[in-house]
């Protein structure tokens, strides 16, 4: 396996085009282009991730479009995931915008959520993961995270983490877009640098989650 390089632009630019024209007559007369400068480079650079985190997974370029309204067959970005308990681990995404990365709690089951929100209604437990937040935060880092619009049952409305409470999903992210490092081998060390900076939150949440409920 080669070792990674950084992301040539003309990945960016065949998403760029791909937005445009999502169809398989562009995708079979460009797939060379996202073979070498996205799939490739995402590869080596996943392999150079997995001894510090964990086995990454790249998804496939297909969309599933069985049930879904929007038929378009490919999808406009490439991502990758590092899981370490259900629903828990870090993300890293290439497509047109440029590179972003994540860490947290992307998807769980009830019993995993209910898990979640009992913890943090404790409050040393809670406090712990609000002080995990207010640091990534100060580092430049978004907290973002699928919301209930009001509180969830059995707690408080003046409950002192409402806020944290309301995640149905908990992540913090990073959209780097095109700095000058994307195209050169600097580009793992920033990857590396937010996932460790992640690490704390991911491990509190794997913590709290890999033994909850699955239903």
């Amino acid at each position: 396996m080669s070792e990674f390089g950084g992301f040539p632009l003309a990945g960016l630019d065949f998403y760029e085009d791909l937005e445009a024209d999502n169809s398989k007559t562009f995708w079979n007369a460009h797939k060379d282009t996202y073979q070498q400068a996205v799939r490739a480079p995402m590869t080596a650079l996943a392999a150079d991730l997995e001894a510090d985190f964990a086995a990454v997974k790249i998804f496939r370029p297909y969309r599933d479009v069985r049930f879904a309204k929007d038929k378009t067959p490919y999808k406009t970005a490439q991502g990758a995931v590092a899981i370490v308990a259900p629903g828990v681990g870090w993300y890293l995404q290439l497509g047109a915008p440029g590179l972003h990365v994540g860490g947290g709690f992307y998807r769980g089951t009830p019993g995993q959520l209910a898990q979640l929100r009992a913890t943090i209604d404790n409050k040393v437990r809670g406090a712990e993961l609000a002080a995990i937040l207010a640091d990534l935060t100060a580092a430049g880092y978004t907290i973002d995270g699928e919301q209930l619009k009001t509180k969830p049952r059995g707690y408080p409305a003046d409950h002192p983490r409402i806020e944290l409470l309301r995640h149905k999903s908990l992540i913090a992210n990073k959209d780097f877009g095109t700095p000058p490092w994307l195209t050169t081998p600097a580009a793992a060390t920033h990857v590396r640098t937010a996932w460790e900076t992640f690490r704390p939150l991911v491990e509190w949440l794997a913590a709290v989650l890999a033994g909850a409920d699955d239903t």
